[in-house]
């Protein structure tokens, strides 16, 4: 951790200056836009899911990293999981008080991803939803990747949800290409794909057609993330 202090510091300062700058209702589900970008994920998440021969969670032990206030495990209930099966591990204190004090069967961790508190092959699936974009120095970039491969069963799956390009409007955020990926996680088998209309665009035109968002999406020239399985071999 002594490695990453500096840089945990730095996220943590990042994430503060977010809370106050950015109004609720962008990341609301009664944001068009937002609701849109969610759901094509889950859709795309669940389609992973079923071409790894996962049609139940109920079993699954799932990790989430950067989990915040744990919508994303709560959203895996949904689909099946147990809450007693599912972990989240935060950074941010007063996102774990807030994952803890809405899902008190979640077991949420406010650690450090780089040094998980964790017995290795622990988990069946470990995911993963723009974390790395948020972190700007490589070391620690690599130590959570490895965490991650540490604490994953041998067949198990990760999924990764990341932007893959930057942000000129955010030097917080650096996005996360294919290279890098592979480069993160050696010897893995990786198969990625590019999802998710960039959202400024998804936000002019979500309000007026749905259906439009999903055709540009379709094309996949404008989508700013990737989606994928990491797998050990």
């Amino acid at each position: 951790m002594k490695n990453n202090k500096h840089e945990i510091e730095r996220i943590k300062k990042v994430y503060e200056k977010r809370s106050k700058q950015i109004p609720i209702e962008l990341y609301s589900f009664f944001n068009n836009a937002n609701l849109y970008i969610i759901q094509n994920r889950d859709k795309e998440i669940l389609n992973i899911l079923k071409s790894h021969k996962i049609t139940s969670l109920n079993n699954k032990k799932i990790l989430d990293i950067g989990c915040g206030t744990g919508g994303e495990l709560r959203n895996l209930i949904r689909y099946g999981a147990n809450p007693v099966n599912l972990y989240g591990i935060d950074l941010l204190e007063n996102r774990i008080e807030t994952a803890q004090r809405l899902s008190p069967n979640i077991q949420c961790t406010c650690s450090d991803a780089s040094e998980m508190p964790y017995e290795d092959k622990s988990f069946d699936i470990v995911a993963q939803f723009t974390v790395f974009t948020s972190i700007l120095d490589e070391h620690m970039k690599k130590c959570i990747a490895r965490e991650m491969i540490r604490v994953l069963i041998s067949n198990g799956i990760i999924i990764w949800y990341d932007y893959h390009m930057n942000n000129p409007k955010n030097p917080d955020v650096k996005g996360v290409n294919k290279r890098e990926i592979y480069k993160l996680f050696p010897g893995c088998q990786i198969k990625l794909k590019r999802i998710t209309l960039a959202p400024p665009i998804a936000r002019i035109i979500a309000p007026h057609s749905i259906i439009l968002c999903h055709l540009l999406e379709k094309l996949g020239f404008l989508n700013t993330h990737y989606i994928g399985v990491i797998k050990k071999v």
